[in-house]
């Protein structure tokens, strides 16, 4: 298995519903080319923010499919597959393998917590034998899974154990932490960062690649980041990270999911709300919602046809 590390922004996807909540699949290839228009070099399907927990496992894998389909290999897809039944997890791997998808990810069981390291990597080597030719990124987010056990002994007994173990999606806010991710083993793991708000600090720890919610809607603002960081012109590196936690904390008043669904919304996309017990902006908080965006200048710096403002 010969597999590249992920480079640049990875958009971790909503999933499009109808009035119904019913899966829109006549919404995910337009959905699919504004990403790819905007610069993401990656999708990240089924997880937080596409709902996959709030989805059956036959939901999943139309959605699965349908975004393998419109990408069709123009940029690597990776398709989150965690759930609190192994088995349903390991089916919705080997189904992830089957249609051809460049990476699989799970997060650690949610409602019976794993008691040690090794139990928990006895799961997800279980898992990952059903998909033995697909690339697996384990994918830490303590604050929904509330999981206490350490992540890089996770990842270094993981190593040993299970043969497609490539990297890690790190959402979490402790960037020594995840530097002790990036350096084990002199960079065997391809780690991947997870938290929109602190891409800046990421990134000059050491992160090549970062999977988040807010690249759906902002990914040129976060790549003039990048690129700035790069030429090291800190103070506007600085000063588009700032814009980005405005942005955040903007979407932060309302509830995050729907708002963020209401934000592609206003970029074109017919996306809908969110499951219960998520919901739906209401038109007056989502004109709201508009209306702070505006009065911030989103709509000028945020998207791909925006100038590269360097203020």
């Amino acid at each position: 298995m010969n597999v590249a590390k992920l480079d640049g922004l990875i958009a971790a996807t909503c999933t499009p519903l109808d009035e119904h909540g019913d899966i829109q699949v006549d919404a995910i290839v337009p959905y699919v080319d504004f990403l790819l228009e905007s610069g993401v070099r990656g999708l990240y399907v089924c997880g937080s923010t596409g709902e996959g927990m709030s989805l059956s496992r036959a939901e999943r894998q139309v959605v699965a499919d349908r975004f393998v389909r419109a990408v069709d290999r123009r940029v690597p897809v990776i398709i989150q597959v965690g759930h609190n039944s192994l088995p349903e997890a390991r089916q919705l791997a080997a189904h992830a393998q089957q249609i051809g998808a460049d990476a699989i990810s799970a997060t650690c069981p949610s409602y019976f917590k794993t008691a040690s390291v090794s139990d928990l990597v006895s799961w997800m080597a279980a898992l990952a034998t059903s998909a033995p030719d697909v690339a697996f990124y384990y994918y830490h987010i303590p604050s929904l899974t509330r999981s206490t056990l350490k992540v890089v002994e996770i990842m270094r007994d993981g190593g040993d154990r299970i043969p497609t173990l490539v990297g890690l999606k790190y959402t979490d806010t402790k960037l020594h932490e995840f530097q002790q991710c990036v350096e084990l083993d002199q960079g065997r793991f391809d780690v991947v960062w997870g938290c929109d708000e602190m891409l800046l600090g990421a990134f000059a720890t050491g992160a090549r690649a970062a999977i988040g919610s807010t690249y759906n809607i902002a990914a040129p603002l976060y790549d003039r980041l990048i690129d700035a960081l790069q030429r090291n012109e800190f103070v506007i590196a600085r000063q588009l990270q700032s814009r980005s936690i405005a942005m955040i904390e903007t979407l932060n008043r309302y509830p995050f999911h729907p708002a963020l669904k209401a934000v592609l919304e206003m970029n074109g996309l017919d996306m809908g709300g969110c499951r219960l017990p998520l919901g739906a902006l209401s038109e007056t908080d989502a004109g709201q919602l508009e209306c702070d965006l505006r009065t911030m200048g989103y709509f000028q710096w945020a998207l791909p046809e925006s100038p590269d403002t360097r203020t």
